[in-house]
C-alpha cells in the first residue's frame, strides 16, 4: 500500500513535541516522529478499545506477546519464547531497569558514540559510568570498534549498552560482529543490553540480526529491549519490553518489581499488538516513502550542499550528514535553525564524534525534505 506524509496544515494540528517545540515557520525533522498517517489497523484497534471504554489497568491477556513472537519468528526467523517477554512503558525504561539489575552502582557502561543522545543519561541513572568506546569509520562505512570494546572489558566495564541499528547513522550491524561482541562479553563477564527499537524499520537493501539470536554467548550475557513505537509512530502510547532467551536473564526481567510491568500503557498494549498482527502492509508503504526519501537527499544535496558527506542508512528514517566542510560550527544544526528556520538534530549531542553533523528526518514528504534542503543551500550564498 502507499503511505504518504501529512500536509503541513494537518500536521501542524498535532500536540507531539515534533509539531509544537517551534513556531509554526519552522520545518521540523529533528525529533523521530513520522509525519504519515497512523496505520488504519492500528486507529481502529483504539478506536474500538475506546468505544467499549477499555481504558484500564493492563491485565493478563498476553495477545501483545503472542504478536511480537510471531513477528520477530516472520521478519527475523528469530523464535522468541513469550514468557520471556515483558512489558513496561518504553524503551528507556527498559534500558534503565536490565541496567540497574546487571551492574553495580559505579561500575562502567560502555557506549558506541555517535550514538542516541539519551545512552548518556540512561547510564548515570542506573547508577553505572559511562564509558565511550565509539564507532569505528573507514570512511566508507562504520562499525564497532571490537579491539576497542576488549579494552574496556579487560579494563572492567560491566556491561554494553548496544544500538541495533544503531541511531543516528542507520548502521545495521552485521551477524559477525554481533557474534564477536557475544564472544567478548561471555568471556569478560560483561552483560549486554541491545536497544532494538529500529529493528523493524530494517530497509530492504540490508538485514536485521537480533543479538539474542546469534549465538549460545549472547543469549547468557543478553536482554534486548523492543516496542512496535518507532515503526509504526507510537512512542506517545508506552509500551516496550524486555525480551531475553538465557535462563539467568529471563530469571533476573522475572524478578522485577511487579509495577514495572504494571505502568504499561493499556491502549500501547492493544496498539502494539495491531501493529505486529495487521501493520506490515502500512510499514511496507512507509519504508518504500523512507527509502526513496533517503534517495532524494543524495541528490537534493548534491545540488544545493555539495560539500555535505551523506551515506544512505540502511535502517530508520534518520539521516546523518557531516557538514563540517561548510565551517558553520560545531553545530551546524543550531545555526541552521536561527537562519534557516529548519531543526535538525543537534550533532553534538550524539557525542564527540557528532562535532560537524546534523542528523535529519527522512519521514516526511518529498516536499518538505527538497524545501529543508533547499533553505540549507541557501546558507552557501
Amino acid at each position: 500500500m502507499t503511505v504518504d506524509a501529512e500536509p503541513l496544515d494537518r500536521l501542524r494540528q498535532r500536540t507531539s513535541e515534533k509539531w509544537r517545540a517551534y513556531p509554526s515557520d519552522v520545518l521540523p525533522l529533528f525529533v523521530a516522529e513520522m509525519d504519515y498517517p497512523l496505520a488504519e489497523p492500528i486507529a481502529a484497534a483504539l478506536h474500538a478499545a475506546i468505544d467499549r471504554s477499555d481504558t484500564g489497568y493492563v491485565g493478563p491477556e498476553r495477545g501483545m506477546e503472542t504478536a511480537f513472537t510471531e513477528h520477530a519468528r516472520d521478519a527475523w526467523g528469530w523464535e522468541v519464547d513469550q514468557a520471556r517477554v515483558r512489558t513496561s512503558t518504553d524503551i528507556g525504561v527498559v534500558v534503565v531497569e536490565a541496567l540497574r539489575r546487571l551492574i553495580a552502582p559505579g561500575d562502567r557502561v560502555v557506549i558506541t558514540p555517535p550514538v542516541y543522545p539519551p545512552f548518556f543519561s540512561y547510564v548515570p541513572e542506573a547508577g553505572g559510568v559511562v564509558a565511550e568506546v565509539p564507532l569505528v569509520d573507514d570512511g566508507t562505512t562504520w562499525s564497532l570498534d571490537l579491539p576497542g570494546l576488549e579494552r574496556a572489558f579487560a579494563e572492567g566495564a560491566r556491561a554494553l549498552l548496544l544500538c541495533n541499528p544503531h541511531n543516528p547513522l542507520g548502521l545495521v550491524h552485521p551477524r559477525e560482529d554481533l557474534v564477536a561482541v557475544a564472544e567478548l562479553a561471555d568471556r569478560y563477564g560483561v552483560r549486554v543490553v541491545s536497544d532494538e527499537v529500529h529493528a523493524s524499520l530494517t530497509h530492504r537493501d540490508a538485514t536485521f540480526t537480533p543479538f539474542l539470536s546469534v549465538s549460545d554467548a549472547a543469549r547468557r550475557v543478553g536482554i534486548a529491549a523492543h516496542s512496535a513505537s518507532k515503526a509504526w509512530n507510537l512512542a506517545g502510547l508506552k509500551c516496550a519490553f524486555f525480551v531475553t532467551a538465557g535462563d539467568e536473564m529471563a530469571a533476573l526481567v522475572r524478578e522485577l518489581p511487579i509495577e514495572i510491568e504494571e505502568r504499561t500503557s493499556l491502549l500501547g498494549r492493544i496498539a502494539s499488538e495491531a501493529a505486529y498482527r495487521e501493520g506490515m502492509p502500512w510499514l511496507d508503504g512507509a519504508l518504500d516513502a523512507i527509502e526513496g526519501n533517503r534517495r532524494l537527499l543524495a541528490d537534493l544535496l548534491a545540488e544545493h550542499v555539495p560539500e555535505a558527506r551523506y551515506r544512505e542508512p540502511r535502517a530508520s528514517y534518520l539521516a546523518w550528514v557531516d557538514l563540517s566542510a561548510l565551517g558553520w560550527g560545531d553545530d551546524p544544526a543550531q545555526r541552521i535553525l536561527t537562519e534557516m528556520k529548519v531543526a535538525l538534530g543537534n550533532g553534538p549531542a550524539f557525542g564527540r564524534p557528532g562535532i560537524g553533523y546534523a542528523r535529519i528526518n527522512l519521514a516526511c514528504s518529498p516536499e518538505v525534505l527538497t524545501e529543508a534542503v533547499t533553505r540549507i543551500g541557501q546558507m552557501r550564498d
